[in-house]
């Protein structure tokens, strides 16, 4: 890696039913914030992008760690079990309780992403959710800087399938929200506003 090369620190939560990055995380923020916690870097555009990622989900505990958790978020994952109707099924409230907690001033503007995990289970012997339905409910939702549907990408976290590829597209997904967020800044900065802003976005959630 250059010396020279720009980088770029972007958060991302993910939230669902059942756990994703846990066999990568760090016990020691586990057991202080209650979410798996990884980073994964790659290189976009010739700028180094460091995804900070923030798994709860699983974790029933989600429901307290309140607003300042979230804070700072470039993109949220939705990630639910092929295998388990009811985990597709509680997408729209794990999507909602996001919006809830950030108090996001326009949500069809903020990027989600959506996963379908466990597809090596059983060779899809015992798959709930058929890959057309989850595309569906993603289509019918407005989401990041173009408004457009959520992207949906299916993943075997396990046996490593179709990961880096998600990884890739969910961090352009944070990069266009934190480029859309810099525009932002740079328009309330030249209108003097810029006491507008309470709560910093990077940093530790704690």
């Amino acid at each position: 890696m250059s010396p020279h090369m720009q980088r770029t620190l972007l958060k991302v939560i993910v939230l669902g039913d059942i756990a994703y990055v846990q066999k990568k995380f760090n016990q020691q923020y586990k057991a202080t914030i209650g979410a798996d916690f990884v980073t994964r870097e790659l290189q976009i555009d010739g700028k180094l992008v460091s995804l900070q990622i923030w798994d709860t989900a699983g974790q029933e505990r989600f429901h307290s760690l309140g607003p300042a958790f979230f804070r700072g978020s470039d993109c949220c994952v939705l990630v639910y079990d092929v295998n388990d109707q009811r985990s597709f099924e509680a997408l729209q409230t794990w999507r909602d309780e996001f919006i809830k907690q950030t108090d996001i001033p326009d949500p069809t503007k903020f990027p989600f992403v959506v996963i379908g995990n466990k597809i090596d289970q059983d060779g899809g012997a015992n798959r709930k959710v058929e890959e057309k339905r989850a595309k569906e409910w993603c289509g019918s939702i407005k989401s990041g800087p173009k408004s457009s549907g959520i992207p949906y990408y299916e993943t075997s976290a396990k046996e490593d399938i179709n990961v880096d590829d998600a990884f890739y597209n969910i961090a352009i997904a944070a990069l266009s929200h934190d480029r859309s967020q810099e525009l932002y800044f740079e328009s309330i900065t030249e209108s003097g506003s810029l006491s507008e802003i309470v709560e910093p976005r990077r940093g530790c959630p704690c």
